[in-house]
């Protein structure tokens, strides 16, 4: 049973402490208050919440939003270790400078509501926004089933929308620009592959030959692979292999004859064992560097925009560049053909070509950058489609063949048929049966 208990303060005024005890059995302190009606209010506020189950020390919805997070909730949080990452940065970049101070019990849905509003008036996009809030959410939802917290300061709290921007399915016909664009060889293989599997890359480049059988044609997908800063890394490495998918389930399904035929003579060209991967990065630093060329006669390139000094000069020579400060390609060959020369007579010390750190895996942004850009823009698309993209095709262009939903939701391992559906109807004639019908209806009684 709750009590009051009388205590004289520093200043010799009457104090009222009041007592309660927790589920365990322990006194407690509901806190000093001035007069005994409200100590005791405060003890049966405290035995009322009790009863309810709330075991937590009300002294642990004190600490700092930053100490809980970084001390409790990110270390015990069991997630993998690319979400962690993703986690980590997003916290620092937009959570943390305005929480990151306050106290855990202070935090309130208008702080929240107002967090958002000064997100949308940075111009931070919508899509984030909601990512950051169902970060925050699920913090407190951890810190309310922790008893760290009473309230839940997300719930009810809106973010802006976020609009459903419907899919551009690239077409064979533009597959096909795109593939020829590619250089000879793995990377056109690579990408015959995406189009024929609809592999998700993290898939897709960690298949090994023990994957494929190639007397059934059956692909086994059972792992996945992701590159993380080596700092989430369990030993410190770049590329980090689950031994499971996203959809954490095996699949299996079956390739076309074409593509296995490829993927095996592929295998025997390359002597590659079972373990081995299909696909591997090989960096060659022993290649000399490509030399520099102008493509244009420089005395009809005209002359630069003025400085701040009010001058122009000639555009591919190298005072063009110093001096007026201009970037365009025909200036940047200019210094790059006399850094060339420097180099070829010994005047300079040409730094050793960078290479991507890896263990044979394909990092997807240095494959985007060195090899899938280049070879969009070859085949002058009017988009730029990604390797995903590639995924979402081979979804659409089954679904528009006459292909089960079923089967194509268990090829691409989606969790719901939901996310399947979303590719009916998704190439642009995917309308002209029913833009045929209407016709046929329309004109059945014209004369």
């Amino acid at each position: 049973m709750g009590h009051s208990r009388k205590r004289t303060g520093v200043d010799g005024k009457p104090r009222y402490t009041a007592y309660y005890d927790d589920i365990r059995g322990r006194r407690r302190s509901a806190g000093t208050h001035s007069s005994k009606k409200e100590a005791d209010k405060a003890w049966q506020r405290a035995e009322v919440e009790v009863a309810k189950g709330r075991t937590g020390d009300p002294a642990r919805g004190k600490q700092r939003f930053r100490d809980y997070v970084e001390q409790t909730w990110l270390p015990n949080h069991q997630i993998e270790a690319s979400t962690r990452e993703a986690y980590t940065y997003s916290l620092y970049k937009h959570v943390m400078p305005e929480f990151g101070t306050m106290r855990m019990i202070d935090i309130l849905p208008e702080h929240v509501r107002n967090w958002i509003t000064k997100l949308k008036d940075r111009g931070v996009k919508p899509v984030t926004i909601r990512y950051n809030k169902i970060l925050l959410s699920a913090i407190f939802t951890t810190a309310l089933d922790d008893q760290v917290t009473f309230i839940h300061p997300c719930r009810g709290v809106k973010t802006p929308p976020v609009p459903k921007k419907p899919l551009q399915i690239i077409t064979p016909e533009q597959f096909d620009d795109a593939y020829h664009a590619l250089p000879e060889g793995d990377f056109r293989l690579l990408a015959e592959t995406e189009i024929e599997s609809g592999l998700r890359w993290g898939e897709l480049t960690e298949l090994r030959v023990k994957d494929l059988k190639i007397r059934t044609r059956i692909l086994t997908v059972s792992r996945a692979v992701v590159e993380i800063h080596p700092k989430f890394h369990p030993t410190g490495g770049r590329f980090l292999v689950k031994d499971y998918p996203k959809d954490k389930e095996y699949r299996r399904f079956k390739l076309s004859t074409q593509i296995t035929d490829k993927l095996e003579e592929h295998i025997k060209t390359k002597n590659l064992s079972a373990e081995d991967l299909l696909f591997v990065l090989r960096q060659d630093t022993t290649q000399p560097r490509t030399r520099p060329r102008l493509v244009a006669d420089p005395a009809g390139l005209g002359m630069t925009a003025p400085n701040e000094n009010g001058r122009s000069y000639r555009h591919a020579t190298l005072s063009a560049y110093s001096a007026g400060k201009c970037r365009c390609s025909h200036c940047k060959a200019a210094v790059a053909i006399y850094r060339a020369d420097r180099r070829a007579k010994g005047k300079d010390n040409p730094r050793t070509p960078r290479t991507r750190e890896t263990d044979g895996h394909i990092p997807s942004d240095w494959f985007r950058r060195r090899i899938w850009n280049p070879a969009l823009e070859a085949a002058e698309l009017n988009f730029k489609p990604t390797m995903r993209d590639l995924r979402h095709a081979h979804a659409s262009w089954l679904l528009n063949g006459g292909a089960d939903l079923q089967v194509v939701k268990e090829r691409l391992g989606h969790a719901s048929i939901a996310t399947t559906e979303r590719y009916l109807h998704t190439l642009p004639d995917a309308d002209e049966t029913a833009l045929d019908a209407l016709a046929k209806t329309r004109n059945r009684g014209a004369i």
